[in-house]
């Protein structure tokens, strides 16, 4: 398989693995949240807001999670914003995942911030280069991030980055109100956690911005390629693209 194909997703092959690449990810970003639980100094704003619900509602982590990220994502559809295959995922692994590292527990609940907050910043590296190969998939950003950038589109005068401040401090809020944790943890996530994506990125080299993500419907079109018939030699044919390839087959009369 080319690295072009793979990389713009122009097979279902590619897909296909670059749906395995994000969910394996995704898969390894829920044990940065992990940690940054387990630092038992605040959790990070959307977190604080899965926790309460949890709390409240006295469901599972991951159960809280799935409900939040589904509603976003019904929100993001609504704004009518670019929707890709691994959002789907996104919304239902990351929050299994810390269900299932609860269960296995492998770190315990920190009791100091000499423990702390190591846990919290290696939580928090986790996460940042977690989401360096979870968007080299190119199958769309988290329904958090995607929220956000239709809010922004939408608040024009408000620069992009007061508009993350608003969504963190309305979840923070929100799950505050509920029971979630709030500390000084909630404070390091929320300033620490952009530096160290962008280390992150520039240690592999990743240009974010150059990333193109497919949308839902190009993903279909390329499992699904819609067949154009034509017609020669008196007889009418159907061209059917695949993998980059065009197949061209006889239609038989009935």
């Amino acid at each position: 398989m080319r690295r072009n194909e793979l990389r713009e997703n122009r097979s279902p092959g590619a897909i296909l693995l670059n749906m395995l690449i994000a969910a394996v990810s995704l898969f390894v970003n829920g044990f940065g949240i992990y940690l940054t639980i387990q630092a038992n100094i605040g959790a990070a704003p959307w977190d604080v807001l899965n926790l309460g619900l949890s709390k409240s509602l006295g469901i599972l982590y991951g159960n809280a999670s799935i409900a939040i990220s589904v509603t976003i994502l019904v929100i993001d559809i609504l704004l009518k914003e670019p929707i890709g295959i691994a959002m789907f995922i996104d919304a239902v692994i990351v929050g299994k995942a810390v269900d299932f590292f609860n269960w296995l527990h492998p770190v315990s609940p920190c009791q100091s911030l000499l423990t702390a907050i190591p846990v919290m910043i290696a939580g928090l590296f986790v996460l940042a280069y977690t989401q360096y190969t979870y968007m080299m998939a190119s199958l769309g950003c988290g329904p958090r991030d995607t929220l956000m950038v239709g809010l922004a589109k939408r608040l024009k005068k408000l620069p992009i980055a007061l508009v993350s401040i608003a969504l963190l401090s309305t979840a923070t809020f929100i799950g505050w109100l509920l029971g979630g944790p709030v500390g000084i943890g909630t404070i390091i996530c929320a300033f620490c956690s952009g530096p160290i994506m962008q280390f992150a990125f520039r240690t592999v080299r990743f240009d974010a911005t150059g990333i193109r993500h497919q949308r839902l419907k190009d993903s279909v079109r390329v499992f699904c390629p819609k067949p154009v018939s034509f017609t020669g030699g008196g007889k009418t044919w159907i061209s059917l693209r695949s993998k980059g390839i065009f197949y061209i087959h006889r239609r038989e009369k009935n």
